[in-house]
């Protein structure tokens, strides 16, 4: 069973993102900030992590750098998820490691077929 971090202090983005990978038969982890989404990361070892980057305490950019300096975790795949919609944001984004980045609102389907796609 895949394993999928969803990170985000949205509860409801966090409720429906649960509901759906779950469908999908993911095990799914959820963390409300990045410390938290750090902590879950080194404890659970999840396939892939669904990110947003606007975040109390330690936002989503940090997260990403902690993963991609970090030997155990750096192969993780990584999916912003962000309502920093400006090219500049999500250039920052790609440049720092993460595999893909999709703006808020999104559609759940393309979510799943990303997510899918990357874990082939």
């Amino acid at each position: 069973m895949k394993k999928i971090l969803i990170v985000d202090d949205e509860p409801n983005i966090v409720m429906s993102l649960e509901y759906i990978f779950k469908k999908e038969n993911f095990k799914v982890f959820i963390a409300r900030d990045g410390a938290e989404a750090i902590e879950i990361a080194d404890a659970k070892l999840p396939d892939i992590i669904l990110l947003d980057i606007m975040m109390p305490n330690v936002d989503g950019y940090q997260v990403l750098k902690y993963l991609k300096s970090n030997e155990e975790l750096n192969e993780i795949k990584v999916i912003f998820l962000s309502a920093k919609n400006k090219i500049s944001d999500i250039e920052l984004g790609l440049q720092l490691g993460a595999d893909k980045y999709i703006s808020k609102p999104f559609s759940t389907k393309k979510l799943v077929k990303e997510v899918l796609e990357l874990l082939k």
